[in-house]
């Protein structure tokens, strides 16, 4: 690569430039080896170490770790409470995206921003707010107990703030996808005669499906290992409020080493297959916006 470059004395001269991508072999595997050694402490050897403690008294009390009541409450309860708040947020990412891509109207950087609120407050603070609302002596506590309703440390307070700290993944990821895709085809279908909700399931949701799996995907992931704000809304109720991270936190912390790890390797287990989805999500993702750009 080179550029002219203009003398003192008026006549230009061809100057040499290396890219910045062709940096000295040196620097290059520096980068890699600080970039694999960052991995290799802070990604693979705690994952390694989960299933090594798990697996560390033979594969039978492993797997007794399963057959405790308490522990398949806390997977019952995590499937239950992922089971609501993915479709709710489903619901939600689809209803806001589509607003906010496809209209103008008043307040629409208001609720772009609220989308974001989850990503900018603790999940801690957020369980506590519940709390204050919906706790005994909070806002509307009173008035619920009274109606035999009991939000906190049950089931709906879990819920709610999940649904609160997984909401912004799946309109996140459908807001710019929608944007950068326009409204020409979805205006072409209607000056066809095609009704809206038509339009919706043969134009939109075709082109938005492999965005929509994936912001679902980190929804669901996320649901499964919320930990704060599950935490201070639960009440840490043994076979009744506790999801799979509050019972390795127990289980931990009695020492119960084998056991905590066990339900370990299911969220880690977890976490690696939403990881390899993810990957073929985000590859059938850029083959589709690719074949989209074909046919454009």
């Amino acid at each position: 690569m080179s550029e002219i470059a203009v003398t003192s004395s008026g006549r230009s001269r061809g100057v040499k430039f290396r890219p910045v991508t062709q940096d000295s072999s040196f620097a290059r595997y520096t980068l890699i080896a600080t970039a694999v050694l960052f991995l290799a402490l802070f990604l693979f050897a705690p994952l390694a170490i989960v299933f090594v403690e798990a697996f560390s008294k033979g594969i039978g009390p492993f797997l007794t770790a399963f057959g405790d009541p308490d522990a398949r409450a806390a997977i019952r309860l995590t499937l239950l409470v992922a089971a609501i708040s993915v479709p709710a947020n489903l619901v939600f990412g689809l209803a806001a995206s589509w607003s906010i891509a496809k209209f103008s109207f008043p307040g629409k950087s208001v609720l772009i921003t609220l989308i974001d609120l989850p990503f900018s407050v603790s999940p801690v603070v957020a369980g506590l707010v519940y709390v204050l609302v919906f706790g005994g002596q909070g806002l509307f506590g009173p008035w619920l107990a009274a109606h035999g309703v009991q939000i906190i440390f049950a089931v709906p307070g879990i819920v709610l703030a999940t649904i609160f700290v997984t909401f912004p993944f799946v309109a996140r990821e459908l807001i710019p996808l929608m944007e950068e895709q326009g409204k020409i085809e979805e205006e072409a279908a209607l000056t066809l005669g095609a009704s809206g909700f038509k339009t919706f399931l043969t134009v939109t949701l075709p082109n938005i499906k492999w965005g929509l799996l994936y912001g679902v995907l980190l929804c669901n992931a996320r649901a499964m290992g919320e930990f704060g704000a599950v935490s201070v809304v639960s009440g840490h109720i043994r076979g009744l409020t506790n999801t799979i991270p509050l019972q390795v936190e127990i289980l931990y912390n009695e020492y119960n080493n084998v056991a905590a790890f066990a339900l370990a390797v299911l969220l880690a287990g977890l976490a690696l297959v939403t990881l390899g989805l993810k990957t073929f999500l985000e590859w059938r993702h850029a083959d589709a916006l690719s074949g989209r750009a074909r046919r454009h």
